[in-house]
């Protein structure tokens, strides 16, 4: 008999002005996931648990439906839906800045379509990186929150512990790509065949998407962690990345293999390799410009890193996605 996987809780933000129709679709989209998982006999992945967060009178926030209730919530996603009116006001994010900030501190994966990653830029956690959203709504974005970097030509955007969406409809392919990483491929596809409903994000392309490990507790090495994703590992160490901990460099290393199940250096070329991989997608930088782009100096040393993590040459990578889109 095949372990049970136990379960996982995806959380969805139930904001004043948001889209209902992503809230319900997503929350019907998980519950096929889970019949699929039981048809399948895939019982070792867990059960997806959805949650809604909203206000309650004295606006503070609370969980309003709960498809598995148990008592006790840990989410390891949280949503932001679209919205069907304008982008959010000053004031409207102001309150829930902190909690996505305190979601983000508990090793929480921050996930937005539409406008809502106006909610995360609110936070502070993309200044500095880079997020998508409806093309309609990225120039306000990047006037609003001019740290970060818009790429408003990609439908969505896997920063390992922020993912953001384009489209107010990309709910959909979002949902499949969370399916996709905790239940795996194949019950995605059967998600996606059940729904008649293309995938346009699906895995099945070159190379690999980083998922880093953001569940392990340990506050000192998810607070590097995040540092990483923020700067993209450029110009770091092991001495640095410890004082970020404040742990000493032998004692870092040790706790940050045991969470995250890569060492410090492995763990900071699958950054690199990811933010490469973009490059290699989405612009016509030469290699070599590639390579200084995500912090080598040694472009032959990149190579040799891409090739490892992805097993594929920057090349074959570029041509593969080329094809796979032509």
């Amino acid at each position: 008999m095949a372990k049970d996987g136990g379960t996982l809780e995806i959380a969805l933000l139930v904001y004043p002005g948001a889209q209902l129709a992503a809230v319900h679709g997503l929350t019907d989209l998980f519950a096929i996931a889970n019949r699929l998982r039981h048809e399948l006999g895939a019982l070792e992945r867990p059960v997806l648990r959805v949650s809604h967060w909203g206000e309650d009178e004295a606006r503070q926030l609370s969980v309003v439906f709960d498809s598995h209730p148990d008592g006790y919530h840990r989410p390891r996603v949280m949503i932001i839906p679209p919205s069907l009116t304008q982008a959010p006001s000053p004031e409207l994010l102001e309150r829930y800045r902190e909690a996505l900030r305190q979601w983000h501190r508990d090793g929480v994966l921050l996930v937005s379509v539409c406008v809502g990653v106006f909610f995360i830029a609110a936070s502070g956690l993309l200044d500095g990186r880079p997020a998508t959203t409806h093309w309609n709504f990225a120039q306000s974005l990047a006037e609003r929150f001019p740290e970060i970097k818009v790429e408003a030509n990609l439908a969505l955007l896997d920063d390992g512990d922020i993912i953001t969406s384009a489209g107010l409809m990309a709910w959909t392919d979002l949902g499949l790509k969370l399916v996709e990483r905790y239940l795996g491929e194949t019950l995605a596809a059967e998600t996606a065949r059940f729904l008649a409903v293309d995938r346009t994000c699906a895995s099945a392309r070159a190379g690999s998407t980083f998922r880093p490990r953001l569940d392990h507790g340990d506050e000192a090495v998810l607070k590097v962690q995040h540092w990483l994703q923020s700067s993209g590992a450029r110009d770091v160490n092991l001495k640095i990345m410890a004082e970020c901990a404040g742990l000493e460099s032998r004692t870092f290393l040790r706790r940050f293999r045991s969470a995250t199940g890569l060492k410090p250096t492995e763990y900071c070329q699958q950054v690199r390799v990811g933010r490469a991989c973009r490059m290699l997608e989405f612009t016509n930088r030469s290699i070599d410009q590639i390579a200084w782009g995500v912090g080598y100096q040694d472009p032959g040393a990149f190579r040799k890193v891409f090739l490892k993590v992805t097993g594929l040459a920057p090349s074959d990578y570029r041509r593969r996605v080329a094809e796979s889109v032509g």
